[in-house]
């Protein structure tokens, strides 16, 4: 039987972050995914970049995160991940304002550019905006967003070039415990390998393949929708927004598009079997939204959209830990994966090496059932994090 060091299961960014990162210290890492790089939910995911988070320990993380997509050729050795910088505007209702203070105070203290906005130096930002219900606006200048599949890619190629190995187009059909720790897995080729240690990077299919090992985690998959729209005879907003009254961001896709989500929560479903499509009732719901905020945006025009996947938490925050002996998850991202994993690689990366950062500690699984769970976001918005 075939014995390696580590395998990560997984290929979207979190995996190829993970293996990079291990690479880097040197270790033995394959990467397995059933399909291609990025071929799940990161394909599919809306590519926002924000360090704009209510944990502390995340907004550090989410901060480095930012640092490597604004520099990602000094990172990966040249490659590209085509991030652009445009700012985040975060629109607050009243009730809100305590607590942004007091995480734009503790943003501000790790670097991460905030500035509240309010009355009329938030009407010049938000020109033709209907300011209605919103108090204040937090605007994130260093903000932006890029392309996912050439940032997972540009990760594990980095990741290859420093060592790893890859096994796409291959299944894990079945995991079993290894002697001594790590799993015993049984790829869909036929073949048997024994890891000695085994990163689960999966995402809405944790729960599934943690349960071959015998452990119940708290996970479920959501559908979130994200709707594309043309500018249309609309002018162009350069910025980014989130609305926390009305429940819905705004990203600008190029320079003809933009794109439109949703920051409540989603639809629970099989990660296998379930819509990937926008309906059109769907689609008006965003575009209704759009027009309540932003009149003028009645002038855009409907495309297209899709649904995506997050493997959601009972609290919305990760779940990273030991779950067996030699057997780690990075999971329950609840929509943050893709803004925090560049930077996150390197903490998952110490802790398989067992050298794990006391911040750690708190996105084990097992808060749920010590009734330990974290806060998150604001008020309904609970997938800011």
């Amino acid at each position: 039987m075939e014995v390696i060091e580590v395998a990560v299961i997984g290929a979207g960014i979190n995996g190829a972050s993970v293996a990079r990162s291990l690479a880097l210290r040197g270790a033995g890492v394959r990467v397995y995914d059933q399909g291609s790089v990025a071929a799940g939910p990161t394909a599919r995911s809306s590519a926002v970049c924000r360090a704009y988070y209510t944990n502390e320990f995340l907004a550090r993380v989410a901060y480095d995160s930012l640092e490597v997509f604004r520099n990602f050729a000094g990172h990966t050795n040249g490659r590209d991940c085509g991030y652009r910088q445009n700012g985040i505007l975060y629109l607050h209702p009243t009730e809100d304002l305590v607590q942004l203070n007091q995480v734009a105070a503790m943003l501000t203290s790790i670097g991460t550019r905030v500035e509240i906005l309010e009355g009329e130096d938030l009407a010049r930002l938000a020109e033709g905006f209907d300011l209605d219900g919103i108090a204040a606006g937090a605007w994130e200048i260093d903000a932006g967003y890029a392309d996912p599949v050439n940032a997972s890619q540009g990760l594990l190629e980095h990741a290859v070039e420093l060592g790893a190995e890859t096994r796409l187009y291959t299944r894990i059909v079945d995991l079993a415990p290894g002697a001594g720790g790590g799993a015993l897995l049984t790829t869909s080729d036929g073949g048997t390998v024994h890891a000695r240690k085994v990163v689960l990077c999966v995402g809405p299919w944790t729960r599934h393949m943690a349960g071959k090992l015998g452990v119940d985690l708290p996970l479920t998959a959501e559908r979130h929708l994200i709707a594309t729209f043309a500018w249309g005879g609309a002018r162009p907003i350069s910025f980014s927004y989130a609305d926390m009254v009305n429940g819905f961001y705004v990203k600008p896709d190029g320079t003809e598009l933009f794109i439109v989500g949703s920051l409540l929560p989603g639809e629970v479903v099989d990660p296998d079997n379930f819509d990937h499509t926008l309906g059109f009732d769907e689609q008006l719901d965003f575009a209704a939204n759009l027009q309540r905020r932003v009149p003028p945006l009645d002038q855009a025009d409907a495309r297209a959209g899709w649904a995506a996947l997050y493997d959601l938490s009972p609290d919305w925050q990760p779940v990273i830990g030991e779950i067996e002996d030699g057997v780690y998850v990075t999971a329950g991202t609840s929509g943050h994966g893709f803004k925090l994993a560049p930077a996150l690689g390197k903490y998952i990366a110490d802790l398989v090496c067992g050298n794990p950062d006391p911040g750690l500690v708190q996105f084990h699984p097992r808060r749920f059932a010590e009734h330990h769970e974290l806060a998150a976001g604001f008020g309904r918005a609970r997938i800011l994090g």
